[in-house]
């Protein structure tokens, strides 16, 4: 007899929230482990690993909020059919333009010939599909970036996809980073569909210290970007350009007084909806 297992998740759906609400509850939900979020205009939906639930640290957050929420039991499965269900592609375009940069879309979606980059992608659990204001942000800057025969660390991966797009860009080598193993398993299966070649992946909380890269892409949250700063700073080449992302606009003083305190050169601030991605470089 062959038996199969299957992932459990905890759904946790808030209903009547403000966007200032839903992109804060995002950020913190994300520190506390939650990987999968799907959202709507006043809804969200937050997935995480029964395993990984702490429940006194979700109560604490949910606790600075005026929000009504629900709870229920899901199985990988079912939340994979769910999401297939309402996953539309997203088109994002360089800066200043409405020349289509990269598509982000799935397998049944059909392939977008009108963009330079298109990209497939199974997110399942994983974060990372651009529908998020800081995933869009990272591939849309890193359009404006030179990525030929450079060596590349993407920190967080997620579901891998600003990897594969490194790649696509002509990175010499990407280094794709994540501390969840259901993440090094989704980007191993995008990786797999994009054609990737040059992408090694690691699950890992930090760093190579070894290693270094012209190119560092950090789309995490504020409280693991500062304290990896000094790991940051020592994966790259002196010049080197790191793209932070992550990071809500209310959060600009903290992470530009941090980053200036560590001798990185700011070269760009950006926002979107309340969001954050900061262009810097290495002195």
């Amino acid at each position: 007899m062959q038996l199969f297992y299957f992932m459990e998740y905890i759904q946790i759906t808030f209903e009547s929230l403000s966007t200032d609400n839903k992109e804060m509850l995002i950020a913190l939900l994300t520190e506390a482990g939650f990987t999968g979020f799907e959202e709507e205009e006043a809804m969200l939906k937050a997935f995480i690993n029964r395993d990984n639930f702490d429940r006194n640290l979700f109560q604490n957050i949910i606790s600075i909020f005026d929000i009504n929420y629900s709870e229920s039991l899901i199985y990988e499965t079912n939340w994979n059919q769910e999401w297939e269900s309402g996953f539309d592609p997203v088109t994002v375009f360089y800066p200043g333009s409405d020349r289509p940069f990269a598509h982000v879309r799935a397998a049944f979606h059909e392939k977008n010939n009108s963009v330079d980059f298109d990209i497939e992608v199974t997110p399942k659990m994983s974060f990372g599909t651009g529908h998020h204001d800081t995933t869009y942000l990272m591939i849309e800057q890193m359009s404006k970036l030179d990525f030929r025969n450079k060596h590349v660390i993407d920190f967080g991966t997620g579901t891998g996809v600003l990897a594969i797009l490194a790649e696509k860009l002509g990175a010499a080598s990407v280094h794709a980073i994540d501390n969840d193993e259901w993440s090094i398993n989704n980007a191993t299966e995008n990786f797999i569909k994009n054609d990737c070649i040059k992408i090694m992946l690691s699950q890992a909380e930090t760093l190579p210290a070894e290693q270094k890269v012209s190119i560092l892409l950090a789309n995490i949250n504020l409280n693991i970007i500062i304290v990896c700063l000094d790991e940051i700073r020592n994966a790259c080449f002196p010049g080197a350009t790191i793209l932070f992302s992550g990071i809500m606009e209310k959060d600009k003083a903290t992470i530009l007084d941090e980053l200036i305190r560590k001798n990185f050169i700011i070269s760009d601030c950006i926002t979107r909806h309340e969001w954050l991605i900061i262009s810097a470089k290495v002195g």
